[in-house]
């Protein structure tokens, strides 16, 4: 019952505010029309302004009893759905979704008609559209190999001068390769064997384009030469579905020879890419190389593909694996890192992991996989539900919205979790008597032995002998392979109940390090300091040599050929591995989850929300859920390195101060004393912003910091200045530091403001959260993707002593087999950096995740701040804005 409110709650807000858009922006609550909206890239491809939603949901319907709703439906489609358009669209997303959600639909309504009691008046228009379709998406299949451009124009074509497509020479492994299901049920539906013919020729190319060594396949394809574009290879994004089209088109279609192709390819991937419980893209010519260091969120469906192939231990371990990172964020992040932290923030409620949870449920008959189901329930009404629908999330950690709900949410988020709980007496037909597409559309069985007009073996293609169970000529009986005994599932699961807590060791500690045996060297890593005369001169000695960077950062790097002695290299190696080991242990110790500066005062009032890099010292902001506000003062020195010039203007606000010249502590020690209740440390490097640069933190000085009890925020430049600006355009400018953006409900309880401001209405609400989505400034994992670094590069450090930053490398240094290391800067604390600030490829983990992380230390340069040549970006926000606030003046006459 819940989960048919919540699918009612979904459907019926895109019939209201949307339809007949393709989808529904549920912050917004209006419908996304290509061409009237700013262009999200590739992503807008599967719109084609022809309701897509509506014909994805079609067959959803029925699965969750909505018959009456169905019939609706369909008429609608019927009614107003025009394929005709001057559009380019995606041959793979308009396959899927809009060839499929027609043939699904045409499924279910030729069943009920033929029980009576519905779809009477049907008569096969749902197919007609789907085969006009179907000759739609036909020329992109002229190319010399078979395999088709990824994109089409649904009027001209491909080649026609007017098609504004027909350039691209590449496409992906899954875009050609999974479309064999709805062409050849089209044919089989049709008699119209052309469609079966290109989508047979296509997967064909594909496999005998095959790594012949590995019979592994690349993620991209040169669709004229069948040369690989990328030469990774695993189970994910841009493969995925063409392993599963090939095991269903077996089933769907009978053809031994798609079994044959599917086991040669599962046994290539359970001997390179699984690793149980991870599964790592390697490189086809070298399989026994790691490709990358993260996964993606779309490999969830393939555990369930294992249970349709019969292989239940690996796809129960797999399983629990992504279920320990969902309970971390409360959804699965688009990417992870293999010791289970954020590389890309975002979800897009997608339904790969639901789906694999029905066919373990269904496998083993555990009720923990009801459980399971129940919370992504729970996470879905807590953290996606709005007013208007269900949001896309835009960052996990922060619970950030995007404004966006794909037609594949609907279609099968809610099919997967309605037939999860569902008893058979719930259901109106058999769901076994069909088989899912990868969009979770219903074709039935029957279709194996209807206009078969092609031969079942190609004899001509070569398979590879295995010498396992792989070739079984049919599906697995589950009742027999695994006889539903709950225990069984448990015991293979407990021992991933913690993978996700283990993959983050604990540090070793201060004191403990400071047991270790040994000779000592003459300069500890944690007592230098690079302004330190002294400290350069025993540098020297040791064969350490320092060096500065273009970007005002500096290097540490040891010869020990330059060393006075074999003993001074001999310290200098220890000297190196020690600065390495600080900076590894200050990661392991703590790693913390983004936290949000927003500016509350007018004309703001809450819509602004920036991302900023947290402190490890001072007040937890976790911990203290209404935050620290107040109004905003400039620091005199502006550094914050001497005590303050001017407390009077500073007591009791919230201090701004430039990086740079001190330790983040001093700065936070002098600012308490003036009476500041919190600070802002803005970046002085010209430009940096969180759109661009991975999270930032603040590190302490190597000193106990318990004395310091104010929060402490850290601002890139562009962020910060958005601040400045601000102040010069209204002078008092009042801030929340909390770790999450707050909606403007919890931030004006209790205060005099505006009538308009309150979000007392469905409309207001919906407003703000356009306004917050469209102004905010979080970072965007898409836009910079952490990537692995070489094992023997040299180690960077981050601007500013005690300063950390982020950019993950799984793979640490070896201490003995390092050659450099980074240092702090020039002009620090004479107590010199604490852990934090030395060199540190390893990533750490944490109880909340942040992006993948590279703690650095660096060297700044003695820079001032350049308020004068900034440009102002606040006329141009404003300008944004000025519609929502006159909408919001309107609302108070009218009394809304």
């Amino acid at each position: 019952n819940q989960v048919l409110e919540m699918f009612d709650h979904a459907y019926s807000n895109y019939m209201e505010h949307a339809y007949p858009a393709d989808e529904l922006m549920p912050l917004t609550c209006r419908g996304r029309v290509r061409g009237q909206e700013p262009s999200r890239g590739d992503v807008d491809d599967a719109l084609g302004k022809f309701s897509l939603t509506l014909i994805d949901t079609l067959d959803t319907l029925v699965v969750l009893n909505k018959t009456k709703e169905f019939e609706e439906a369909v008429k609608k489609v019927i009614k107003d759905v025009n394929l005709d358009n001057d559009i380019v669209v995606s041959v793979f997303e308009t396959n899927i979704r809009v060839l499929g959600g027609l043939l699904g639909g045409h499924s279910v309504a030729i069943m009920l008609k033929e029980k009576g009691e519905y779809m009477q008046w049907y008569n096969g228009e749902l197919l007609h559209m789907a085969k006009e379709l179907g000759y739609k998406l036909l020329p992109a299949f002229n190319t010399t190999s078979g395999l088709p451009y990824p994109r089409v124009n649904l009027k001209f074509g491909v080649r026609h001068p007017e098609a504004r497509t027909g350039t691209e020479t590449d496409t992906c492994t899954a875009c050609a390769g999974t479309l064999i299901l709805e062409f050849a049920a089209l044919s089989r539906f049709t008699g119209t064997s052309v469609f079966e013919e290109y989508a047979r020729k296509a997967l064909d190319f594909i496999w005998e384009k095959r790594q012949r060594s590995s019979n592994l396949v690349g993620v991209t394809i040169n669709i004229h030469t069948g040369d690989w574009v990328r030469k990774d290879s695993g189970v994910g994004a841009g493969i995925d579905s063409y392993y599963e089209y090939l095991l269903k088109a077996y089933v769907l279609l009978g053809d031994d020879s798609f079994l044959e192709r599917f086991n040669t390819h599962y046994d290539a991937i359970m001997r390179y890419i699984s690793q149980p419980p991870l599964l790592l893209d390697v490189h086809i010519h070298k399989p026994m190389l790691n490709a990358r260091t993260w996964m993606d969120s779309l490999l969830a469906f393939f555990p369930g593909l294992q249970v349709l192939k019969g292989d239940i231990r690996p796809a129960i371990e797999t399983h629990e694996m992504l279920y320990q990172v969902i309970k971390k964020h409360n959804f699965l992040p688009e990417a992870f890192t293999t010791d289970f932290r954020v590389h890309w923030a975002q979800h897009p409620l997608r339904p790969e992991f639901a789906e694999s949870t029905y066919f373990l449920y269904k496998a083993t008959g555990d009720p923990y996989y009801l459980e399971v189901g129940k919370t992504l329930i729970e996470n879905l009404n807590k953290y996606a539900r709005v007013p208007c629908g269900f949001a896309a999330m835009k960052d996990v950690r922060t619970g950030s919205h995007e404004d966006r709900m794909d037609s594949f949410f609907l279609a099968e988020m809610f099919k997967y979790l309605y037939l999860l709980f569902a008893d058979k007496e719930d259901m109106i037909f058999d769901i076994e008597d069909y088989i899912f597409t990868t969009e979770a559309h219903l074709l039935p069985l029957w279709l194996s032995t209807t206009n078969q007009t092609i031969s079942k073996k190609n004899t001509s293609t070569e398979y590879t002998e295995l010498d396992d169970s792989n070739f079984d000529w049919t599906c697995p009986n589950t009742q027999i392979l695994f006889p539903n005994d709950p225990m069984f599932a448990q015991s293979i699961r407990e021992p991933l109940k913690n993978v996700v807590d283990k993959s983050c060791p604990r540090g070793i500690s201060r004191a403990e390090e400071s047991l270790g045996s040994g000779p000592k060297p003459p300069l500890r890593a944690r007592d230098f300091m690079a302004s330190n005369p002294e400290h350069l001169e025993i540098l020297k000695k040791m064969g350490v040599s320092l060096i500065h960077l273009k970007d005002g950062r500096v290097q540490l790097v040891q010869h020990a050929v330059q060393a006075a002695s074999s003993l001074d290299a001999e310290d200098g190696l220890r000297f190196m591995q020690e600065m390495i080991e600080l900076s590894s242990q200050q990661q392991k110790e703590q790693q913390l989850p983004p936290r949000a500066v927003q500016i509350v005062s007018h004309p703001f009032f809450g819509r602004v929300v920036l991302t900023a890099g947290p402190a490890q010292f001072g007040m937890d902001l976790s911990k203290h859920k209404a935050g620290t506000r107040g109004f905003v003062a400039t620091i005199k020195p502006y550094n914050g390195c001497s005590e303050i010039t001017n407390p009077e203007a500073v007591k009791e606000k919230i201090a701004l101060m430039q990086r740079g010249q001190c330790m983040f502590a001093e700065k936070a020690r002098n600012i308490q004393k003036a009476g500041a209740i919190g600070g802002i440390v803005i970046d002085d490097n010209e430009g940096s912003s969180s759109d661009t640069a991975p999270l930032f933190q603040m590190a302490g000085d190597g000193k106990n910091t318990d004395d310091i009890t104010i929060p402490m925020l850290f601002l890139f430049n562009k962020e910060g200045n958005i601040i400045l600006d601000a102040i010069r355009e209204y002078e008092a400018v009042e801030v929340l530091l909390s770790d999450k953006a707050k909606d403007r409900a919890t931030i004006f309880k209790g205060k005099m403001i505006p009538n308009y401001i309150i979000d007392s209405n469905l409309e207001m609400e919906n407003m703000d959260q356009k306004s917050s989505e469209n102004d905010s400034h979080k970072p965007n994992a898409e836009e910079a993707p952490s990537e692995p670094q070489d094992a023997g590069a040299v180690s960077e450090e981050p601007d500013g002593g005690g300063e950390s930053s982020a950019a993950g490398d799984p793979d640490p240094l070896s201490p003995a087999s390092a050659d450099s290391a980074s240092v702090p800067r020039a002009d620090q604390d004479p107590h010199g950096p604490g852990p934090a600030e030395a060199a540190a490829p390893e990533p750490a983990c944490t109880p909340e995740d942040s992006q993948p992380q590279e703690q650095n230390t660096q060297a700044e340069s003695n820079s001032k701040a350049h308020w004068d040549s900034k440009v102002q970006p606040m006329e141009s926000i404003l300008a944004d804005w000025n519609e929502d606030i006159e909408a919001f003046e309107m609302m108070e006459k009218d009394e809304l």
